[in-house]
């Protein structure tokens, strides 16, 4: 993964092509590798939605299962068995929104409205079809690897299916990680699959991924040290207060601000070793990115009847690719739950789930004895 972050030389773009490329809605998913200095790799990422609760469930799917794609036809896409057992992060009891496999594999979908364009449907290819919402669960039920995703994905056709909870075709991306540290973008133009090396181990949502990395040459000035003290005319100017190296760091929560905010702040976050430790340190910097209630998808479709939600953040996952460790915590309770796969039997041929939550509610330890 690239490290030299602030080597980038200054880059400027006009007011005319921001104003093109960032005029759609706000989506606000925010995805990140860390890796320790002890090879731990974690990947994770926070899931916002604003529409609804998305109900997630923790959900075991088997070596062996059998999965069936949806084309806009019905359910008459690619067919296939799973040839790793894997843990999925389960969106309305049907889509597979995050996970990661028994080897360690891990992907992930973000919004990408505006830009996503998958190939037309095409009936006599429907046996190689899929829809958006199929994909992770086709990712980390039959690949182990990087590589063999990258090989993989370009077998496939992902072909726009109308959702019937969105009311129309997800507009998705993808992020995978693995072991390795390596990492990839999926992203569908003009009907075809781009398949992006992630260099540094971030994504947000819009617009293309070529153009973040392009946009980080803005940035190039960031770093963790104040700034040196200075003379102008007859007056010496220091720094007002710790942090004067990120003056200018975007802190508000469009994609591109987020994208670079959230790499700046992993590129300067103390070393760690271990897995816990960088799960932690994972989360110390993802919590920077738990949206307000009316910044996620869906917001402009919002049932105004339906009870808000606390944070649009619905929850936040670590993934430790090598401990084979998932971490999570959610909108409603911030105690951080985790679910060892090294114990999970795969070979087992049912399905099972658990909600994130049991309860739906804070979990608080009153400490006020110890001060009696």
């Amino acid at each position: 993964m690239q490290k030299d972050l602030f080597s980038f030389p200054a880059l400027v773009f006009t007011a005319a092509m921001a104003f093109i490329l960032f005029s759609g809605p706000a989506s606000a998913c925010t995805g990140m590798v860390m890796e320790g200095e002890d090879g731990t790799v974690v990947y994770g990422r926070t899931q916002e939605w604003s529409m609804f609760d998305f109900k997630t469930q923790a959900t075991v799917y088997p070596e062996g299962k059998s999965f069936q794609a949806m084309t806009p036809e019905g359910k008459n896409g690619i067919s296939w068995e799973a040839k790793y057992g894997f843990l999925s992060f389960l969106l309305l009891d049907r889509v597979t929104g995050d996970g990661m496999n028994e080897k360690g594999l891990a992907a992930g979908s973000y919004y990408h409205e505006g830009f996503a364009e998958y190939a037309e449907y095409d009936p006599s290819l429907a046996e190689k079809s899929l829809a958006p919402t199929n994909v992770v669960n086709y990712i980390l039920s039959n690949f182990a690897s990087i590589e063999e995703v990258r090989r993989g994905m370009q077998k496939v056709r992902v072909v726009p299916v109308k959702d019937p909870d969105i009311g129309g075709v997800a507009p998705v991306h993808f992020f995978v990680a693995d072991p390795s540290g390596n990492s990839l973008v999926i992203e569908y133009r003009d009907g075809t699959p781009k398949i992006y090396d992630n260099p540094v181990g971030v994504i947000t949502n819009n617009p293309t991924f070529d153009w973040h990395l392009e946009n980080l040459r803005n940035y190039g000035y960031l770093n963790a040290e104040s700034y040196k003290t200075k003379t102008w005319g007859d007056l010496k100017i220091t720094p007002l207060a710790p942090g004067s190296g990120l003056l200018g760091l975007p802190g508000d929560f469009t994609s591109p601000s987020r994208f670079v905010r959230v790499l700046v702040l992993r590129e300067i976050s103390n070393p760690t070793s271990g897995g816990l430790k960088t799960v932690e340190q994972f989360f110390r910097v993802m919590d920077s990115f738990n949206a307000p209630s009316k910044l996620g998808e869906g917001q402009k479709k919002q049932n105004p009847n339906k009870k808000p939600l606390p944070s649009v953040t619905q929850w936040t996952v670590a993934h430790d690719t090598t401990d084979l460790t998932t971490y999570y915590h959610t909108a409603w309770n911030r105690q951080i739950r985790k679910i060892d796969l090294s114990r999970i039997d795969f070979s087992k041929s049912e399905v099972r789930k658990i909600p994130l939550d049991e309860e739906q509610t804070q979990n608080i330890k009153d400490v006020t004895e110890g001060l009696r």
